[in-house]
């Protein structure tokens, strides 16, 4: 038998293994991320550039393989279903969507992911988009009425699951700004001057 069918093996569950057993130990993609990263640091460490081009070179093959995979994913699923349907349940699921967006396969926008993000935790944590910009990855959120007792410390926490919420479905999101519920931003002043002299009187 190959390592790598030994590997296979022991990743999938057992068979007459409880469900629970084999869904508490999901990977969190940022966790997985930082772990590659700490390995691939420690082989550069050892001096032993053979070994290290090998890692590198492992984990490009297996991003490929699973990007593939999941490119076969959503095309079997978008040529039959519709949104309240299976695919409408992976695209909520943080996990898919994290693996989505990685390789650049998720069919919805920013804005749309974002929404999906804030409709995970509404119902503890109530929020809203106040703005987006694009250009520089920073979103403004208003932050609703939870019916908590609104203390510094609960309103961080609330703040922070919202956060990380987005950070699965919309990394592009790089800052978060927070505003009090029903603060608006002051609207801009209208300038009102004189015209500027033309050419003709200025002389």
């Amino acid at each position: 038998m190959s390592a790598g069918a030994t590997t296979v093996q022991a990743a999938a569950p057992q068979a007459g293994a409880p469900r629970g057993a084999a869904s508490a130990a999901v990977p969190n993609a940022e966790a997985t991320g930082r772990r590659v990263e700490e390995v691939l640091d420690r082989l550069a460490q050892r001096d032993d550039r053979e070994a290290s081009a090998a890692a590198e070179e492992l984990v490009r093959v297996l991003m490929d393989f699973y990007g593939a995979g999941l490119a076969r994913i959503m095309h079997l699923l978008g040529s039959g279903a519709d949104d309240s349907g299976p695919r409408s349940a992976l695209l909520g699921d943080d996990l898919v969507t994290s693996l989505l967006v990685l390789h650049d396969l998720h069919p919805e926008d920013t804005a749309a992911r974002i929404d999906r993000a804030l409709d995970s935790v509404r119902r503890q944590h109530p929020a809203e988009v106040a703005e987006f910009d694009k250009g520089t990855g920073t979103l403004r959120l208003r932050s609703g009425d939870s019916g908590g007792c609104g203390c510094p410390s609960t309103s961080r926490q609330a703040q922070q699951a919202v956060e990380a919420a987005v950070s699965c479905f919309a990394p592009e999101v790089t800052s978060t700004q927070w505003e009090a519920a029903g603060e608006r931003p002051e609207p801009a002043l209208l300038q009102i001057s004189r015209r500027p002299p033309t050419a003709a009187t200025a002389s």
